[in-house]
C-alpha cells in the first residue's frame, strides 16, 4: 500500500481519510483497519466520515423534528445499525454499546428539543448532523485498539476552529494549531483517529462543514499534523477523465495539478471536494485519490506540478446539470460603464450563486448561468434591478431558459494550445449539439459551454472521444442480414478488437432488421449476431429503429441498409433528419423518385448527417469517390461507359458456349454473384441504377425512365415470381448463344456495356465489342468504369477491380463506415 515516493529514512507523517462507502458496514471498516495498520508510516492521522447513508438520516432526523414529524422509529433504526456493526466488529462490544447509547441519548433530546421548538438554532441542527461521524470514528477507533493498534481518538471539536462566511467555513489556523498542541501534549500517541466534518465555532458550539465537508477535514488535520501526503479513499479508482455514469469508458487519471482538480471538482468530480485544494495548496501537500477496495491500484496523484508527460491538452470532463440560462438584453447596454456590476450586485442581493457567465464584445447582451431551483428568483431580480430601462425600453428584456448543462474541457496542456476551443465546438457540431453560451478564463484551463440538458450525455461523450480519452463510439444499426448483410456483420465482428485496440474506435451493434422483423441490442455487445437473431425480434419493427439508436446519448448513429427494398429507403430522409448517418449499397435511394432523391439531400443538408453509398456502383471499387474528385477539381465531364456488373461481366466472360447461358445464370446466383433476384441484373435495371446514380453525382437530373434498357429478360418470364422465373431459365439458352454466334462471326465478343454522354443521353445494352477492346479482356467479375473528361479526353480515366460478391460489397460498405467514422474525429 505505500505507494508514495517519500524517502523512507525520513520521519513520515501520512493522513488517510475514508469516506461513507468504505464504513458501511463491519466488514468495511475492518478493511479499512487492515490498511491502517499495514501502513508503514511512523506517524498516521485518519479522518473518517459517517457511515455510509447516515448523514442523510440525520438531516431527514433533523426536518422531521423541525416539522414535527414522527422521528422516534428512524432513530431506533439509526441505534440499530451502529449497535449491529459494533456487535460484529468488535470481540468485547459492551463498551461501545453503552457509547451509542449515550449519543443517540444525547441526539434524542436535541430532536426532542427541536420538535417543541419547531425553529431549532443552527448550532443544535448542525450537532445532530455531525454525530454520524463521531459514532463512526468510535467504531474504528475500538476496533484498531482491540487489534492492538497504539491509536488516540480526537474528537475535531475539541480542536478545529471555524467560522462561517459567504465563501463557506473558513479554518482559524492559530487558534487550531493551539488547542491541537495541548491536545498533543495529552495524547502523544503516534497514531490518531480524527472525526470528520465537524468542528466548533469562534465561539466554542459545535458546528459542521457543510456537506461533503470531511475531503475538507481531511486537508486541514494533514496540515496541522504537517502530514507529508494525504490519501483520500473512497470507492472510485482516482479522479476519473468524466463521469462514468455517463462514459463507462472513462479513464482513471494518474496525476494532475491543484489547478486542474479545482476546475474538475467545481462540477462534481464527486472524489474530492473543491475546498480541499486550499490548504493543500497552500503546503504543497500531495494527495493521493485511491480505491479502499483495490489498494493496490495508485490511484490519481494531485500536487503541484500535474502530469507533465500527458499526451494531450484535455484532462478531463466534468457536466453540470439542473441548471438555467437568464439573460439580459438590450441595445441600450452597449457601452454604458457598470452595467455587468449591476447585474452580479442584483444576484448577489437576491443570494444567487453565478455558475457561468457569458458576454459577447457588443455588450448586447449579458448570459448568466444559474441553479434550476434559482432561476425564477434570478429572473425577477434582475427585472426589478433593470426596472426603469425595461419600462424605457432600453433593455428589450430578461429571459430564462430552462433545462441547461454546463460541460466543461479541463486541463494544463490547454494553455497555449491552438485548435482546442476548435475540436470541442466540431465534436458537439458533429454529435448535433447546440451551444447556448460559451465561457473561457483568461488561464486557459477550461472551456465551459451551456448546452441543452437533452443533449448532454450525447455531448460529453462526443468530446470525450474527439480528445481521445475514449474510443469514438458509434451505435450501428445493420439493415437485411442476407448475403452481403451476412458478410458485413462477419466483417465488423472480426475488425472490433484491432479497430478498438488501434484506432480508438468502438463500433456499437445495437439493432438488426430484416425485411419484416427488427432485434434490438440494448448496449452493443460482443454476443455473436446470428445468435441475437435467434431471440424474439421487437414488436415494433423499423418505426422503433430511430428512437432505439438514439435514446443511448452515443455521439454518433448510423444505420446501414444493406438490403435492396424501396420502403427502406423511403425511411432515409427521416432519419437523416434525426441525425443519423445512412450507408448503403442499395441502389433504390439513389436512382429512386427525383423527388424521394431530393428530399434525401435536403434532410442531409439540414441536420450535417452523412449519406454514403459508394457500394451502390461498383461494389468495393471508389466509383463515386473518384467522379467527385474529378468533378471538385473543376475537371468536365465528356461521358463514363464501363461493365456496372460484376454479374453480368462473369456471365460473359464465363459464356463461350460450353455451358448453356441458363446454367451460368445459376452458377452465379449460387456464388452471390446476383441479386436476390436475377431478374434485376439480367433486364438491365441494376446496371441502369448505377448509370442514374452516376447522372445524378455529376448533375444530372436523370431518372431511370430516361436511360434505354434493354433487357436480356424473356417477356414472359418478366411477371413471373422469382421461383417461376428460376425455373423457365432454358428459354434463355437459344437466343443467348444465337447471339455469341453472331458476335464471333465478326470477330467480336458480347459485354453488357453502360453508358452516359454529356447531354444526358443515357443507355444499356448487350453490346459486340472488337476482341481488342479493354472490355473484352476483364477479369471474371471485374467492373471496369471508363471516365472521359476534358482532362483526360484522349486516355480516358479508368476504374477497374471486382464488382460482384457479397465479400467485396460488404468490404466497399466497411470502407464507407470507417471513412464516415475518421470525418467524425476517429483516428485513421
Amino acid at each position: 500500500m505505500d505507494s508514495s515516493p517519500l524517502d523512507p529514512s525520513k520521519p513520515v507523517c501520512r493522513a488517510h481519510k475514508f469516506g461513507g462507502s468504505s464504513l458501511a458496514d463491519a466488514g468495511r471498516i475492518r478493511h479499512v483497519a487492515d490498511l491502517l495498520l499495514a501502513d508503514t508510516a511512523s506517524r498516521q492521522i485518519a479522518i473518517t466520515s459517517a457511515m455510509h447513508g447516515t448523514t442523510n438520516a440525520l438531516v431527514a432526523l433533523g426536518d422531521a423534528a423541525t416539522a414535527g414529524a414522527e422521528w422516534q422509529d428512524a432513530l431506533h433504526a439509526l441505534r440499530l445499525r451502529h449497535c449491529g456493526t459494533a456487535r460484529a466488529l468488535l470481540a468485547h462490544p459492551d463498551a461501545m454499546l453503552a457509547r451509542i447509547d449515550v449519543f443517540c441519548g444525547e441526539l434524542s433530546d436535541l430532536l426532542r428539543a427541536s420538535s417543541l421548538l419547531r425553529q431549532p438554532g443552527r448550532t443544535a441542527l448542525e450537532r445532530i448532523h455531525g454525530m454520524g461521524e463521531v459514532l463512526s470514528t468510535s467504531l474504528l477507533h475500538a476496533h484498531l485498539l482491540e487489534r492492538g493498534g497504539d491509536y488516540a481518538l480526537l474528537d475535531a471539536r475539541e480542536v478545529l476552529v471555524v467560522r462561517h462566511t459567504d465563501l463557506g467555513a473558513v479554518v482559524d489556523w492559530e487558534a487550531s494549531a493551539a488547542l491541537l498542541a495541548d491536545w498533543r501534549a495529552r495524547h502523544p500517541q503516534a497514531r490518531v483517529n480524527v472525526t470528520g466534518y465537524v468542528a466548533r465555532d469562534e465561539h466554542g458550539l459545535p458546528t459542521t462543514l457543510g456537506r461533503n465537508g470531511s475531503d475538507y477535514s481531511a486537508a486541514i488535520f494533514a496540515s496541522l499534523f504537517e502530514a507529508d501526503e494525504l490519501h483520500i479513499w473512497s470507492d472510485v479508482d482516482g479522479v476519473l477523465s468524466a463521469d462514468p455514469r455517463i462514459v463507462p469508458e472513462a479513464v482513471p487519471l494518474t496525476a494532475m495539478s491543484y489547478r486542474e482538480a479545482c476546475e474538475l471538482a467545481y462540477f462534481g468530480a464527486k472524489v474530492i471536494h473543491p475546498q480541499t485544494m486550499t490548504p493543500a495548496i497552500a503546503r504543497g501537500l500531495p494527495i493521493l485519490m485511491r480505491n479502499t477496495f483495490r489498494p493496490d491500484f495508485p490511484g490519481t496523484r494531485i500536487d503541484a506540478d500535474g502530469d507533465r508527460s500527458a499526451a494531450g491538452p484535455v484532462k478531463g470532463l466534468t457536466l453540470g446539470g439542473d441548471l438555467a440560462l437568464v439573460c439580459l438584453e438590450g441595445a441600450g447596454l452597449i457601452g454604458v460603464p457598470g452595467t455587468a456590476e449591476r447585474v452580479f450586485a442584483a444576484l448577489h442581493a437576491a443570494h444567487i450563486s453565478v455558475v457561468m457567465i457569458s458576454q459577447g464584445s457588443s455588450e448586447h447582451s449579458i448570459c448568466c448561468v444559474v441553479h434550476q431551483r434559482e432561476a425564477a428568483a434570478a429572473r425577477d431580480a434582475l427585472r426589478e434591478a433593470f426596472a426603469r430601462e425595461l419600462a424605457g425600453a432600453q433593455v428589450q428584456g430578461v429571459t430564462m431558459l430552462a433545462g441547461i448543462s454546463v460541460l466543461a474541457a479541463v486541463g494544463d496542456g490547454m494553455a497555449g494550445t491552438p485548435g482546442v476551443a476548435a475540436r470541442m465546438f466540431d465534436a458537439l457540431a458533429r454529435a448535433r449539439v447546440n451551444i447556448r453560451a460559451i465561457a473561457q478564463g483568461a488561464s486557459e484551463r477550461n472551456i465551459s459551454v451551456a448546452i441543452d440538458s437533452n443533449d448532454a450525455a450525447r455531448a460529453l461523450r462526443a468530446v470525450h472521444a474527439a480528445f481521445w480519452l475514449s474510443p469514438q463510439t458509434i451505435a450501428l444499426a445493420v439493415i437485411g442480414p442476407g448475403k452481403v448483410g451476412s458478410a458485413l456483420l462477419d466483417q465488423l465482428q472480426a475488425a472490433l478488437p484491432r479497430l478498438r485496440e488501434r484506432h480508438n474506435i468502438d463500433l456499437r451493434l445495437r439493432a438488426l432488421a430484416s425485411r419484416n422483423s427488427l432485434w434490438l441490442c440494448e448496449h452493443g455487445a460482443d454476443a455473436d449476431w446470428r445468435t441475437r437473431m435467434q431471440s424474439a425480434p421487437s414488436a415494433d419493427g423499423l418505426d422503433n429503429l430511430a428512437a432505439h439508436l438514439l435514446e443511448a446519448h452515443l455521439p454518433h448513429a448510423v444505420v446501414i441498409d444493406c438490403s435492396a427494398s424501396d420502403g427502406v429507403a423511403q425511411r432515409y430522409p427521416e432519419w437523416l433528419a434525426a441525425g443519423i448517418h445512412v450507408i448503403t449499397p442499395n441502389k433504390q435511394a439513389g436512382a429512386g423518385p427525383m423527388e424521394r432523391y431530393e428530399a434525401i439531400r435536403a434532410a442531409k443538408a439540414k441536420s450535417g448527417a452523412r449519406f454514403r453509398y459508394e457500394a451502390t456502383v461498383g461494389a468495393g471499387l471508389p466509383v463515386i469517390s473518384t467522379l467527385r474528385d474529378l468533378l471538385d477539381t473543376g475537371d468536365e465531364l465528356l461521358a463514363i461507359e464501363g461493365i456496372f456488373s460484376g454479374t453480368l461481366a462473369w456471365l460473359f466472360n464465363m459464356f463461350d458456349g460450353s455451358k448453356p447461358f441458363s446454367t451460368l445464370v445459376r452458377e452465379a446466383h449460387a456464388l452471390g454473384y446476383t441479386e436476390p433476384d436475377p431478374r434485376d441484373d439480367l433486364s438491365g435495371t441494376d446496371v441502369a441504377r448505377k448509370l442514374v446514380i452516376l447522372a445524378r453525382e455529376s448533375g444530372m437530373p436523370l431518372s431511370l425512365a430516361n436511360v434505354q434498357v434493354e433487357s436480356l429478360v424473356p417477356e414472359a418470364l418478366r411477371g413471373a415470381d422469382r421461383d417461376a422465373f428460376m425455373a423457365g431459365l432454358e428459354t434463355l439458352d437459344a437466343p443467348m448463344r444465337a447471339r455469341l454466334e453472331a458476335a464471333r462471326a465478326s470477330g467480336c465478343v458480347l459485354r453488357y456495356v453502360a453508358r452516359l454522354e454529356r447531354d444526358g443521353k443515357a443507355s444499356v445494352a448487350l453490346r459486340e465489342l472488337p476482341a481488342d477492346h479493354a472490355f473484352a479482356h476483364l477479369r471474371l467479375t471485374d467492373n471496369c468504369v471508363s471516365f472521359t473528361t476534358r482532362r483526360y479526353c484522349d486516355n480516358p480515366l479508368v476504374v477497374q477491380g471486382p464488382g460482384a460478391g457479397p465479400e467485396v460489397t460488404a468490404a466497399g460498405v466497411f470502407s464507407d463506415l470507417l471513412r464516415l467514422a475518421a470525418a467524425l474525429g476517429a483516428k485513421l
